[in-house]
């Protein structure tokens, strides 16, 4: 298990530079354009007495702006601008205008119910939304050094404790979050109480008594309460002169099956929906709502790692296991239904209908990245860098103000860019981890330093001296690293490199001189049906005295790769999908036949090219069909930028 010393990280160059540059610069203030224009700032002035009207948007739309809140912060972290720190520090002074005098912050009931609190706990996500809250405090205290947001979190945290120390089951949330941010808390603050309550909600999932009739009677109480909100709405424009010309922007386009809606009630009512089902260390399969399943199994992770229990390792491995080898994408997507926004059976995974909502590929990322601390396994990472490159940055499109929700791997058409959506879960969502992927690179104990992922960053930790690991990284499009330290005085260390499952032939350079390198490898659990190995991920370990200025390249060969799909494998089996090193690529309708859906892929024929225009340092992969006609693969991640396209990353390859 990695023990991570206290450090410091900013992104310096490369891909990621450039990409979280467009975040602190662009994404953010149209995120917050946004939250304004759907009125879900508005919701807490009206709570806090500053502002009169009427609550727009979901129960849960909070959420949504303590996320933006959390990505804010961890951008003020590394990037700091007077006119962000202006934004934030006028929503924090809502805030605290609207929260209860004992730390109750919720505004669909403070403004519609009163004193009605944990009603419908299963539908109406109040814990999840505190839970974002306390997330959002501890970034911003960590990047300011100032104490009111936090303030406010910890007053909401304390009344969690004080409510639910020995609460029963089914004060449950039915959206895992809250136990993520309350082992956050834990570990900033050191108060073991917030960590204790994290278990005990852990521990109370699945075993709700009756959990069919308490979630109908939860479902009938809020859907309720939700038509006595409309009818309110509906008085208030009507005795107000302000015309009510308000709506929400329109759901994300997807498919849905004809039996989805009986499936989604079987779901639900049976507990897998919410990972009700069964207590959880009796959970042995992926199932429900994918982002609340990576939600509640992060936990699980964070608390085993935390207090060094590895009892319940073995199953939350299988766990993992399961999901990548038979209900994962080849996009590293998880939650292939609509609908339920979840997992469907083993090998349902129809390439057109597929969900693979952003967020849920951002949760698994969260779940990667504890397993990989905990067990030390690469592979984790391994999936983390995929998930990263693929399923979550296609929820963005290069201008940073346009996104995708639900991410498909096959579509005739349709799908659209969108500035925002009724559940905006997803935008503030992938600025807040992308804002902090600079911690994900590098891990360090004492004598031992992990490189989990290359990205251009400098990190800086304490391990017994100062250290600063700078990376100059040419990823995605190039395999070429190089790694400098700078240390107060020689030091025997061990420095773990990760080898990507996906490399062959690499070569490692330890001051210009080839260096004989040790090998972890991996712990082997089984192949996968969409054509990734990540058992094949291991360790380079490079175990010497290392001093000031030495410095490491590496240069990973990066060869054009075909990754089969398994025969059980709805609508895809058989078909082939084409990566080059950690990017998975598609053919758009642009730029390729009419017909290249049907085409068959001549393997022999593809060759690397250079991107130009959007594609501009990322290569791109030019092939031909069987009979002979050009067809142009370019980044999955990249597919929707230039307008209204069909797309496939499956094609079938000849024999």
């Amino acid at each position: 298990m990695i023990e991570i010393l206290k450090k410091r990280s900013k992104m310096t160059n490369g891909f990621w530079a450039d990409k979280l540059g467009l975040n602190a610069e662009v994404a953010i203030f149209h995120q917050w354009e946004m939250l304004e224009a759907t009125r879900c700032i508005d919701n807490f002035r009206i709570a806090a007495g500053m502002k009169e009207g009427f609550r727009e948007g979901f129960f849960f739309a909070d959420s949504d702006a303590y996320k933006w809140l959390d990505a804010a912060s961890r951008i003020l972290a590394t990037i700091p601008t007077a006119k962000l720190l202006a934004v934030v520090d006028e929503f924090i002074s809502i805030l605290e205008k609207a929260q209860d005098e004992d730390g109750y912050l919720y505004t669909y009931n403070q403004i519609h119910f009163g004193k009605s609190r944990w009603q419908n706990l299963q539908i109406e996500h109040e814990f999840y939304c505190l839970g974002h809250l306390i997330e959002a405090g501890i970034s911003h205290i960590q990047a300011s050094g100032e104490d009111r947001l936090f303030t406010i979190a910890k007053k909401a945290a304390d009344l969690l404790v004080e409510e639910f120390w020995d609460a029963a089951p089914k004060f449950t949330d039915g959206h895992e979050e809250i136990e993520i941010a309350l082992i956050k808390l834990s570990r900033f603050t050191g108060i073991s109480r917030y960590r204790e309550l994290a278990k005990r909600m852990l521990e109370r999932r699945g075993k709700i008594h009756g959990y069919p009739a308490h979630f109908t009677i939860q479902s009938l109480r809020s859907a309720g309460r939700m038509n006595t909100v409309t009818a309110m709405r509906k008085q208030y424009y009507k005795t107000h002169q302000t015309k009510n010309d308000f709506h929400l922007p329109t759901h994300n386009k997807h498919l849905i099956p004809r039996m989805m809606p009986l499936r989604f009630a079987a779901q639900a009512l049976s507990g897998r929906y919410t990972q009700q089902h069964k207590p959880l260390v009796e959970q042995s399969e992926p199932v429900g709502h994918a982002v609340r399943f990576a939600y509640l199994n992060t936990a699980a992770a964070m608390l085993a790692r935390d207090e060094n229990d590895k009892s319940d390792l073995s199953r939350i491995k299988k766990l993992w296991q399961h999901m990548v080898t038979r209900r994962m994408s080849v996009s590293g997507g998880i939650g292939s239904l609509p609908l339920t926004e979840g997992f469907g059976r083993d090998f349902e995974l129809d390439p057109e209908v597929v969900y693979n909502e952003t967020c849920a590929a951002l949760g698994c990322m969260l779940w990667d990245h504890e397993m990989g601390l905990l067990t030390e396994d690469p592979k984790y990472d391994d999936l983390f860098e995929w998930q990263l490159y693929n399923a979550a940055s296609v929820g963005i499109g290069i201008d940073g103000c346009c996104y995708f929700y639900n991410n498909p791997l096959t579509t005739k058409g349709g799908y659209k860019r969108k500035a925002w959506y009724d559940i905006p879960c997803c935008p503030s969502n992938l600025s807040r981890v992308w804002a902090s992927l600079a911690d994900h690179a590098v891990s360090a104990r004492s004598d031992e330093i992990y490189l989990h992922h290359y990205l251009g960053c400098e990190v800086e930790f304490d391990a017994g001296q100062k250290i600063t690991l700078s990376i100059e990284s040419r990823f995605p499009g190039e395999g070429r690293v190089r790694v400098r330290l700078k240390m107060e005085k020689p030091a025997q260390i061990k420095l773990n490199l990760r080898k990507p499952a996906w490399v062959e032939r690499y070569r490692l350079l330890v001051n210009g001189t080839p260096f004989e390198f040790g090998i972890i490898c991996s712990d082997p659990q089984g192949g996968t049906a969409c054509g990734l190995d990540f058992d094949a991920s291991n360790w380079l370990q490079i175990d010497r005295t290392f001093s000031s200025d030495d410095e490491i390249e590496l240069d990973f060969d990066m060869p054009i790769r075909l990754l089969k799909q398994d025969e059980r494998i709805t609508n895809c089996g058989g078909k082939v999908a084409v990566a080059h090193g950690p990017l998975l690529y598609c053919l758009e309708g642009i730029q390729n036949p009419a017909s290249f859906e049907q085409m068959i892929l001549a393997p022999g024929t593809l060759k690397i090219v250079d991107g130009e225009g959007l594609f501009k340092g990322l290569p791109v992969i030019e092939g031909k069909s069987t009979m002979g006609e050009k067809l142009n693969f370019t980044p999955y991640f990249l597919w929707g930028n230039r307008g209204n396209s069909v797309m496939t990353v499956l094609i079938n390859e000849r024999v």
